[in-house]
């Protein structure tokens, strides 16, 4: 089965399983989705969208988070992991928004992309959710696991594996695959025990590296 195919039956299995797949991170602007998924590399959005919680009545603007105290918001977020470095990163972030971009979040790629915290991964979560934007798709471990297992593509690194999904999967499609395919990971296709036996997907799934992270 070529990918192209492959892809599209998956699209339309993933929208029979996850019709209202969305980014599962609690936001109200686009600067707290910024920010929280600057927060959530490496830690679940659970565990972000309970220290966001805190965090987003602390701050309410990009200013409040340039201005912010570093002990002070690193104490906010430490429960998320690598506290101080992604402190620094959404003050600095925050800093850029407001002296660049007018105390903005801009919905532009590479205006994203200057931002520290930020590659294509946060960017792609931004414009595609709070911007509604297909610029790319969304490449986490559950993507970059479950686009391997399910032959959407050979490659580790995120780049390369989100510009062989953008190559099969239809740009229409791109913003809700990101969302469906991360859902489809947590619930179903889990690193350690995907539950093959019961996926919807298994008849278009080659069932590779099924050990793999």
């Amino acid at each position: 089965m070529v990918r192209e195919d492959r892809a599209q039956k998956i699209v339309a299995g993933l929208r029979k399983l996850y019709p209202d797949a969305k980014c599962e991170l609690d936001y109200s602007s686009p600067h707290e989705l910024l920010f929280a998924t600057i927060l959530s590399a490496q830690c679940t959005d659970v565990r972000v969208n309970k220290v966001a919680k805190t965090l987003f009545k602390r701050y309410k603007t990009p200013a409040d988070y340039a201005k912010a105290d570093p002990a002070e918001l690193e104490s906010i977020i430490r429960s998320c992991g690598f506290y101080r470095m992604k402190a620094q990163s959404i003050k600095e972030a925050a800093q850029a928004l407001v002296e660049r971009f007018g105390g903005e979040v801009p919905a532009e790629m590479e205006q994203l992309l200057t931002l520290r915290g930020v590659a294509r991964k946060t960017a792609n979560v931004v414009l595609g959710s709070a911007f509604g934007k297909a610029e790319g798709v969304v490449v986490d471990t559950h993507m970059k696991r479950l686009a391997y297992r399910l032959g959407l593509s050979d490659e580790q690194d995120p780049v390369k594996v989100e510009r062989d999904l953008m190559a099969c999967v239809p740009r229409k499609d791109w913003i809700f695959f990101s969302h469906a395919m991360v859902w489809h990971g947590r619930r179903v296709c889990k690193a350690a025990r995907p539950a093959c036996d019961d996926c919807a997907l298994r008849p278009s799934c080659p069932q590779r590296g099924l050990d793999a992270d």
